[in-house]
């Protein structure tokens, strides 16, 4: 089974930690809900989510790691140390590393970590670092590095994370079960 971290801390984006947390699960990815700034972390919406763990309590392999964005959630992930090691190890090492909305600018991107890569985010926010190449696609891939734009690419965001850690096969099928007609 795969095993992947989902990174929480205050001031996340709900939409784009909850979707990808569904699907991924319903794929059967372990997803570990990871509290950057407390196991009990409440979004920027107001809703609280207990985390499975504290970010330093993560141990052993993962095959991938997804960090929601949302501010002040993004700044929270991309200031806490231990936060931004097990990220930078999942790049250099070819896990997944999914980033949605302010987080592949602000964790990524202000931490030198996708230098010379292709990425998208939150409109705006490319524009706070350089040495990476942006596209206004919806979702993007670049190695084991997948990006994407906001809440309203959630659904799609999930599925090629889905993609890449099971197939083709599994990401058509959470598809069809949850948004095909």
């Amino acid at each position: 089974m795969k095993k992947v971290a989902l990174f929480l801390a205050e001031g996340f984006e709900e939409v784009e930690a909850i979707t990808p947390a569904d699907f991924l699960r319903r794929s059967g990815v372990d997803v570990i809900l990871a509290g950057v700034t407390g196991k009990k972390v409440t979004g920027s919406h107001g809703i609280e989510i207990t985390c499975d763990v504290e970010v330093s309590e993560l141990t052993g392999d993962l095959d991938g790691v997804i960090i929601p964005g949302g501010m002040p959630g993004a700044s929270n992930i991309g200031s806490d140390m231990a936060s931004m090691k097990i990220i930078q190890a999942a790049l250099e090492n070819g896990a997944l590393v999914g980033a949605i909305c302010a987080a592949p600018a602000v964790v990524l991107g202000l931490n030198g970590l996708i230098e010379g890569r292709h990425f998208t985010c939150y409109p705006g926010f490319e524009t706070s670092f350089s040495g990476a190449f942006f596209s206004e696609d919806r979702v993007v891939y670049d190695g084991n590095l997948i990006t994407s734009r906001g809440p309203g690419t959630a659904a799609e965001f999930s599925l090629a994370l889905i993609e890449y850690l099971c197939g083709k096969e599994s990401r058509d099928q959470i598809h069809k079960g949850t948004i095909q007609k």
